[in-house]
């Protein structure tokens, strides 16, 4: 059995994405390659071959592959497909751009934000935000399988690099889409996704103004990132790469403080992997109590301000 695993990256570094969608790879069982698709991407395709469990680096390079469009990219995976039984990526943007694609040309089901390996061909992935958890046997000959890597940690890195091996992409892809520019955020505080720290605000900071008073204090002694609830981002006090839940960020970080939350089902489906759950709220029948391993009973303008004296 052979696993082709899709790199996730920027053409410079690697993500952890890729350290945890391979924890997940290693499960299944059998050899592993990691594809790295992109342009000038040699010290990915290096960092790749440094983690432990990895068979070889496959590193593609070529103009299509510059940005990563999920036509080229899933192209070039189902080109590669025959000498593979599985073929998994990251629950990421990228993964979730590229891997239907690839299941769609493969014409094979594909197996979402699987959460736990059961065996080789079984699995278990949440369905109804998280409400319920589904197992599910999957008998394609070829298995697409993206990766809810909040429930995987890391693979540690190894002194004996996988080879690599390096191949020019034939070909400027098929003209289906083109890449305009990235619109990217900025900002010294850490990534959402990959943040150790996380302080969230819920609705209940009433307004942009006192959610950037009370909560950025915060996160800033904490060196944390920012997060909120989807009430919160719909109301305007949080932008939208903030939101933590269903239908924002799945994250997992080693500390997650609920400030405001009520802790609504979408909510938790985005943090209840968190190791550690803090959560500050003045309604002692919130339903964020019920998963918080900490529970602080109080009014946040009260509690965060006395927080920030005493960080």
């Amino acid at each position: 059995m052979a696993i082709l695993l899709i790199a996730e990256h920027d053409n410079s570094t690697l993500s952890d994405q890729t350290a945890r969608a391979l924890n997940a790879a290693g499960r299944i069982g059998g050899e592993i390659d990691i594809l790295v698709a992109g342009k000038a991407a040699g010290s990915v395709a290096e960092a790749a071959a440094r983690l432990h469990g990895v068979r070889r680096v496959l590193l593609v390079e070529g103009d299509a592959l510059a940005h990563q469009l999920a036509e080229n990219v899933s192209d070039l995976i189902v080109s590669l497909s025959a000498n593979y039984d599985t073929i998994i990526a990251a629950a990421t943007t990228n993964g979730k751009n590229i891997l239907p694609r690839v299941a769609a040309l493969l014409d094979v089901m594909q197996v979402s934000e699987i959460i736990e390996v059961v065996a080789p061909d079984t699995f278990r992935r949440p369905i109804y935000a998280g409400n319920a958890i589904q197992t599910l046997q999957a008998l394609d000959a070829t298995k697409v399988i993206t990766v809810r890597t909040a429930s995987f940690s890391p693979v540690e890195s190894t002194n004996s690099p996988a080879p690599i091996e390096t191949t020019a992409h034939a070909g400027t892809g098929r003209g289906l889409s083109s890449f305009i520019g990235n619109a990217l955020s900025a900002g010294d505080r850490p990534e959402l996704s990959s943040a150790k720290i996380i302080v969230s605000g819920g609705r209940a900071l009433g307004s942009r103004e006192k959610f950037e008073a009370v909560i950025l204090p915060v996160a800033d002694k904490l060196g944390a990132a920012v997060g909120a609830s989807r009430a919160a981002v719909d109301a305007g006090y949080a932008p939208n790469d903030w939101q933590v839940g269903q239908t924002g960020k799945i994250v997992a970080p080693d500390l997650y403080v609920a400030c405001g939350i009520s802790g609504a089902i979408q909510h938790l489906a985005g943090m209840k992997d968190s190791r550690v759950i803090v959560a500050i709220n003045k309604d002692e029948e919130a339903p964020i109590f019920q998963i918080a391993d900490y529970g602080l009973v109080g009014d946040i303008f009260d509690v965060l301000p006395e927080l920030e004296r005493q960080l």
